[in-house]
């Protein structure tokens, strides 16, 4: 699930810059009547803040709902599960990883992000490579989350595969024996 998570997100996050260029280019006549009132630079830099914005508020939302994730699933597989240290140390570092981002990167990325949202293209270089850099390291972490959820669920379904492949007595769980040879499962 996180793994599909991840995924429309970045396919939504994509599809929100996309997503002016779509709008100006349909001509719609109704659109294009209040279009030519604000002007074309000025709808533009509108229409890019508006995509800018809904994509930061879906990025918060699922940076919000991977925290909730990493914690359900380090504290399922501490207390719930019977797994090794590699393992745990995995899902230890999926955590921290989305802790970073969240609280690390993510407030430097919008920052960065609202500054540049109406700067003129010729201004605010500076502030422009600081974002991609911000951005870029967002998007590698997030990269990097993936291989250690994909290297996580190689692990487990191995494992879990071992375990039932060798080992039948999963089957008899708790199993009481009586006297007159007859037993009971619990």
């Amino acid at each position: 699930m996180w793994l599909a998570g991840g995924l429309v997100i970045t396919w939504l996050v994509n599809e929100n810059s996309r997503l002016v260029d779509r709008l100006l280019l349909q001509g719609d006549p109704a659109a294009t009547l209040r279009i030519k009132v604000l002007g074309p630079s000025e709808t533009t830099a509108l229409l890019r803040y508006e995509a800018a914005e809904l994509t930061r508020h879906e990025l918060q939302l699922w940076d919000s709902a991977q925290i909730g994730f990493g914690a359900f699933f380090l504290f399922f597989l501490l207390f719930g599960t019977s797994e090794g240290k590699f393992a745990l140390a995995l899902s230890l570092v999926l955590f921290l990883c989305t802790l970073v981002q969240r609280f690390i990167l993510w407030p430097e990325m919008v920052g960065l992000g609202k500054v540049t949202d109406f700067l003129p293209p010729s201004a605010g270089q500076g502030y422009r490579v600081r974002f991609m850099v911000m951005e870029s390291a967002y998007f590698g972490v997030e990269i990097g989350k993936w291989v250690v959820i994909a290297a996580l669920a190689a692990i487990l379904i191995g494992r879990g595969r071992a375990r039932r492949s060798s080992d039948r007595s999963w089957n008899k769980f708790n199993v009481i024996d009586k006297t007159d040879n007859s037993h009971i499962d619990r």
